[in-house]
């Protein structure tokens, strides 16, 4: 992938692994557009990065969702990436409480939203002479935490959903390509992480944005950042030790 001279729209691009690529794409030579539901958050962004062109967006929201496709439309047209990074992640325990209340935020963001928008986005990348897909899933979507079922669950289905997708696009000009990050030091989660990799296996996003850009640089359609690669290579196997903090 030529890392120069594109349009990319990250969501979820104000904070955490997002802003780290948004940040790095920027410097990089491309128009970057991030969007988000915070606009506080995307404004302390642009401060950081005066480039960066924001958007408040809440991906999961139809309405919100079209509004941008229609305002990306009629201002951006060489819209040549888009990056679905917007996530959100719940501890939840079926036991005692399973916060069933914000289960349709979690899915809805994670998994739905991402790909309504690149159904509605479709129609632009393929006027485009390249363009790419690229979805963040997780390293817990090869092998999950039980504390975040419902997190690991809509990583685990859009790394399903990315390979389906990459073999339907495979005769076009669009690449389709998944990130899995490993467990990278951001406020996902309410700024807590699951128990057993809190000192362990984590990166800072500079780190993960830096190595996933490589990747990216070296065409790779999977970008597998730290112990993202032997997550996929043993995936549930790892399973109980992830899980049991004894073992």
């Amino acid at each position: 992938m030529k890392l120069t001279d594109n349009t990319i729209l990250i969501t979820g691009g104000a904070a955490g692994i997002g802003f780290a690529l948004a940040r790095s794409l920027s410097a990089k030579g491309n128009r970057v557009i991030i969007c988000g539901r915070s606009e506080s958050t995307l404004q302390a962004a642009q401060e950081k990065v005066p480039a960066l062109i924001t958007h408040v967006c809440d991906i999961a929201n139809t309405e919100s969702r079209q509004s941008m496709v229609d305002w990306l439309r009629a201002n951006y047209p060489t819209l040549n990436v888009v990056i679905n990074n917007a996530g959100v992640q719940y501890r939840r325990d079926f036991r005692i409480d399973p916060s069933i209340g914000t289960l349709d935020q979690e899915v809805g963001i994670n998994l739905i939203g991402p790909i309504y928008l690149i159904a509605e986005l479709l129609p632009a990348l393929k006027r485009q002479q390249e363009a790419f897909i690229i979805n963040v899933t997780s390293a817990l979507a090869f092998s999950p935490k039980a504390d975040i079922p419902v997190y690991c669950a809509t990583k685990a289905a859009m790394h399903a959903f990315t390979l389906s997708l990459r073999h339907q696009l495979k005769t076009t000009g669009i690449r389709v390509v998944e990130i899995a990050p490993p467990i990278v030091d951001t406020g996902l989660g309410g700024n807590t992480r699951s128990e057993g990799v809190t000192s362990q296996m984590m990166v800072s996003p500079e780190a993960f944005a830096t190595e996933a850009l490589l990747q990216l640089e070296a065409d790779k359609d999977e970008v597998l950042v730290g112990i993202s690669a032997e997550l996929r290579r043993l995936g549930e196997a790892l399973f109980e030790r992830m899980n049991n903090r004894s073992q």
